[in-house]
């Protein structure tokens, strides 16, 4: 048997199975119970959050003979089938990042005078549409405009500032947002159990917080990582894996920043080199942990915190430990280090300086106030 990523795999095929866009599904499954079907819509937003995906499945559900409630495909007439064995001919998709050229778009119009064979819309996917180019945008309009009636025309771009007014005044724009870390982990829970794969919270964490959003991203790290791991999944394994600084590191710093110990400072920056991670990335994450250290510190901010249980309660202890003021002077430290950084030419030197000045910040401001 032939192997199926798991972002494939695991693809959802119904508005109740896409995660983290609740608010689209609604308003799509809302449009088509109520018969309130645009000719044209365009989903925007980045990359791997279910744009193509909802997109795919508005086409499916419009197309289903007999759907059931709240607008789900029943998946076993003529027109589910065809779809779900990839062989619509419903759908047609366009990537126009290869294929931006008026002549592809000229094809494109043509094809839409076809009427379809089964169901009652043909839906065209042009995915990543602002890579066509002005000719072909110019080509397009009419055809955007005033399609036939069986026509619908679904536009994907991860960069709608790229899209000419001309083309977004006649769409209907739905934005997709960033998928929350605890809604990939739940998912990835989910996707662990199916395969049999034991994992710690912590690791899927880590893999949630590595994707950045996208929970395309976050299945193929998945996949990685149980590549090196196995069948069980550790937070140890998956750092290792993924080349991740421990969060450990960051809280041990941080001690010896409010401590002024810059030469324990020193010694672990060693250590974490010696260990093959690069400075820069250090620093990037020092100014991340600083930030989840100001908003642990205030009880209105906290849920802000994307982390797990266990880790949220030691930002919270440290933070309470810590003085706002230190926490205000440590990020502002850190984000002029990382200005400098990018321009200096010894690398090692530059990181060594922000850190050594984290550790003096109390003491500075204790020659201040004295």
């Amino acid at each position: 048997m032939s192997y199926l990523v798991s972002a494939r795999k695991y693809r959802p095929a119904s508005f109740d199975t896409v995660i983290g866009q609740r608010s689209i599904t609604t308003t799509l499954r809302n449009a088509i119970v109520n018969h309130q079907l645009a000719h044209a819509y365009l989903f925007c937003g980045p990359r791997g959050v279910g744009k193509t995906t909802c997109a795919r499945i508005f086409a499916k559900t419009i197309n289903c003979m007999q759907p059931g409630e709240n607008a789900e495909p029943c998946n076993e007439c003529e027109s589910c089938r065809t779809f779900n064995e990839g062989r619509s001919l419903n759908i047609h998709e366009l990537d126009a990042a290869s294929n931006n050229s008026v002549d592809d778009i000229r094809g494109l119009v043509e094809q839409v005078r076809v009427l379809p064979q089964v169901g009652k819309y043909s839906v065209y996917i042009v995915d990543e549409v602002h890579m066509l180019s002005a000719q072909a945008f110019n080509a397009f309009l009419k055809t955007l405009e005033e399609p036939p009636a069986h026509a619908i025309f679904i536009l994907a771009t991860t960069e709608k500032h790229k899209i000419l007014p001309t083309i977004l005044s006649r769409c209907q724009i739905y934005d997709f947002h960033r998928i929350k870390v605890a809604d990939t982990v739940e998912h990835l829970k989910y996707i662990a159990a199916k395969e049999g794969v034991s994992a710690e919270e912590e690791a899927l964490d880590i893999i949630a917080q590595k994707a950045d959003g996208a929970m395309r991203d976050a299945l193929s790290i998945f996949d990685q990582v149980v590549s090196f791991c196995g069948s069980t999944l550790t937070y140890a394994q998956v750092i290792e894996d993924l080349n991740v600084l421990d969060y450990d590191y960051y809280f041990r710093l941080t001690d010896h920043f409010y401590a002024g110990e810059v030469g324990k400072c020193l010694l672990l920056f060693n250590e974490i080199m010696e260990r093959g991670f690069d400075a820069g990335h250090l620093l990037a994450g020092l100014g991340k942990h600083f930030r989840n250290l100001l908003v642990a510190k205030d009880p209105v901010t906290i849920q802000l915190l994307e982390v797990t249980l266990s880790t949220r309660e030691r930002y919270l202890k440290q933070a309470q430990a810590l003085d706002i003021a230190f926490i205000f002077d440590a990020l502002l430290t850190i984000e002029q280090g990382e200005g400098q950084y990018k321009i200096r030419l010894d690398k090692r030197f530059s990181a060594e300086l922000t850190l050594i000045k984290l550790a003096q910040l109390v003491e500075a401001k204790k020659k201040i106030l004295a």
